[in-house]
């Protein structure tokens, strides 16, 4: 994969429209959107999942906006899905699975699903899906009651179902995912205090970046102290593994500059410097390390691989994060590096066959399911068809409407 050639936009686009006509049949019997399986296929085994939900009704509204057919009816369903079938009527909020009955599989309120309920429904506002302007109103007013902590300017990551009471865990998965909920609801709304929000969480991940030499803690007790042996004995954990995640460094290092973009003269210091040292951290830490091309999954705080698997997210957000970083700069080497993943995910991740991205490997490069099973989850790999053709800001959907759904050349 030497001097690879990047793809075009019209290649992106065509690429763009080929995942989604992979989940066209996404939708689940009891609502929401069901879990794919390797051919696209609903895994009716498995739960209803809030974030798959929400993430189909983002996808599916990007979708819309690009004049795709069939993604409004997509988008539409899984918005019905997140306002009855996952929706807490008792409590409030969004149970974060429910099973074949519409029973909640758990009694958890958590940070990471309400961020997603938030991006789901500022996509759909833009998209003008029915029912978008009344989920996103109880959205952001759940989100600011439970899950934004004053004075800290951080998130809770989890509660019981009636509210009463938080984990002690604080995890930095859920804050980021918030941050990019509160960029895209700030867009939608025109309510600042979302991005200064987003701002306050950049702000603390670049100190969290320079103190570790570019490998971000993930796991936190209540008073954000560091936990770096969380989860040691199970690395592989889907959401919370052990050890420093190769492709988080790259989803920050790329919000980091969102955030940049979004605020301008008010952004926090920093932000460019540590968006380089997470991607190049990533990069030597992660990137064609032991002996065959893609990232390893996860590191210990030493650099050393623990889970050597390819998840093809971290691809996703590696291209993400490189196209984020060219059209910041300039610099020839951030447009190489997105070249040459894109190279990486043709040779080895996309599945022209059956569909989509496998969604995981083994260190060989061969399709394996230890962690993720199926193909669950369009979210990364169409993001990354799209944000080497958009500005840093607005978000995504703001920005292909703004657009007229027509993405701008690089």
């Amino acid at each position: 994969m030497s001097n690879p050639v990047p793809p075009t936009d019209d290649w992106l686009d065509d690429e763009c429209r080929r995942l989604l006509g992979f989940g066209r049949d996404i939708g689940h019997p009891v609502g929401g959107a069901a879990w794919l399986d390797d051919v696209g296929r609903p895994d009716l085994s498995r739960p209803v999942h809030t974030w798959i939900t929400s993430r189909t009704v983002h996808v599916y509204a990007l979708g819309h906006l690009l004049g795709v057919e069939g993604c409004t009816s997509i988008a539409t369903a899984a918005l019905d899905g997140l306002r009855t079938t996952l929706h807490d009527d008792e409590d409030g909020g969004w149970f974060t699975a429910v099973d074949a009955d519409g029973a909640p599989t758990g009694t958890a309120k958590s940070c990471y699903d309400h961020a997603f309920v938030m991006l789901a429904a500022s996509s759909a506002v833009v998209a003008g899906l029915p029912g978008g302007d009344s989920l996103l109103a109880e959205a952001t007013d759940v989100f600011e009651r439970h899950f934004w902590e004053e004075p800290v300017g951080r998130v809770v990551d989890e509660w019981d179902r009636a509210w009463a009471t938080p984990t002690p865990y604080r995890g930095l998965n859920s804050s980021m995912h918030s941050v990019e909920a509160m960029l895209a609801v700030g867009d939608v709304t025109g309510e600042r205090v979302w991005h200064e929000r987003a701002g306050r969480i950049a702000s603390y991940v670049v100190g969290l970046a320079s103190s570790h030499d570019g490998r971000l803690p993930e796991h936190f007790g209540p008073d954000w102290s560091v936990d770096l042996e969380l989860n040691r004995d199970r690395p592989d954990d889907p959401f919370k593994p052990f050890g420093a995640t190769i492709g988080h460094g790259l989803e920050w290092a790329r919000l980091l500059l969102h955030v940049e973009a979004t605020l301008g003269d008010a952004a926090p210091r920093g932000l460019l410097d540590a968006a380089r040292l997470l991607l190049d951290r990533a990069v030597a830490d992660g990137w064609d390390v032991d002996g065959a091309p893609g990232f390893v999954y996860t590191t210990d705080w030493d650099g050393t691989p623990v889970v050597r698997n390819r998840m093809h997210w971290v691809a996703a957000e590696g291209i993400a994060a490189a196209a984020a970083l060219h059209r910041r700069t300039g610099e020839e080497a951030y447009a190489d590096r997105c070249a040459q993943w894109w190279a990486y995910v043709v040779e080895h991740l996309r599945d022209v066959e059956r569909g989509s991205w496998h969604h995981e490997l083994d260190p060989d490069n061969r399709p394996q399911s230890s962690v993720w099973p199926g193909k669950p989850d369009l979210y990364h790999a169409v993001q990354a068809t799209l944000l080497p053709r958009l500005p840093l800001s607005p978000s995504l959907a703001s920005a292909l409407a703004l657009s007229d759904g027509v993405p701008p050349p690089a």
